[in-house]
């Protein structure tokens, strides 16, 4: 990786993770690393431009079948492709088709752009993480295949313990907080080759553990604002992305300030 490359254009592919769910802005409107990433590119960068594709809830899928083509014609110099998580958080998932999926993305991304980069996403602690982690490690494990195939960049945020410090994510305990984002901003900055702001890797300042009446009526307010209505979704077939344009469709010069 060139050290202090210069970038001219980000294409952001994705759920909600990319979307940047749950770093809310004043407005209700998320902001995410991918915003932040492309604020600090534009900064130095005069006419940098920045689509994001990402809509929460996408399964693989539908990220192929909606977000792939339209980012491989934008020819951008560096596209993010993040996905097939929401897949592994399936009660059933053919973890085959999953991959399959992902090759076909990088397959048509890697050759429009001038770097692509992959992800193993961050992954909360905690009794969730530990029944999906089996399919988690499979999806990381084809992703390093699939980046050393499609000479893609990997930035492992799965394998730093910070990000799965239950503080730095939202209480649905499905999207990263504001600090969250911006540290996978740093990651994602760094491997580009651009030059460290900070150790986005360093831990947090220790904590008091919350009492056990605290800690259970966390849960249950959990299970009843999030955990419920999420399972409702996957009974009934719907997604919360469903009829929710992209974020920022088009490939357009990126002049908002520095967040």
């Amino acid at each position: 990786m060139e050290l202090n490359a210069t970038y001219t254009s980000l294409v952001a592919v994705g759920d909600s993770f990319t979307e940047g769910m749950s770093d809310a802005l004043p407005d209700g409107s998320y902001r995410g690393w991918a915003d932040l990433l492309a604020a600090r590119l534009a900064a130095r960068t005069p006419g940098f431009r920045y689509a994001n594709l990402a809509v929460r809830g996408k399964l693989i899928g539908q990220i192929v079948a909606e977000q792939v083509d339209v980012a491989a014609a934008m020819q951008a110099d560096v596209v993010t492709l993040v996905g097939g998580l929401n897949d592994t958080l399936r009660p059933k998932v053919d973890m085959g088709r999953v991959c399959g999926l992902l090759e076909e993305a990088a397959g048509k991304l890697a050759p429009s752009c001038k770097q692509l980069v992959l992800m193993r996403s961050p992954g909360r602690n905690g009794p969730v993480m530990e029944r999906f982690r089996p399919r988690m490690e499979e999806l990381f494990a084809f992703i390093d295949g699939l980046a050393a195939r499609h000479d893609a960049l990997v930035v492992d945020l799965y394998g730093t313990p910070v990000l799965g410090d239950p503080r730095l994510w939202h209480v649905d305990r499905l999207h990263l907080t504001a600090e969250g984002h911006r540290r996978v901003a740093e990651a994602v900055w760094q491997a580009l080759g651009l030059a460290a702001e900070e150790d986005w890797r360093t831990p947090l300042a220790p904590g008091v553990l919350p009492g056990w009446a605290a800690r259970r009526g966390s849960d249950l307010r959990f299970a009843r604002e999030h955990l419920v209505p999420w399972i409702g979704r996957r009974v009934t077939g719907r997604s919360s992305g469903d009829g929710r344009p992209a974020k920022r469709p088009e490939l357009l010069p990126y002049d908002a300030p520095l967040p």
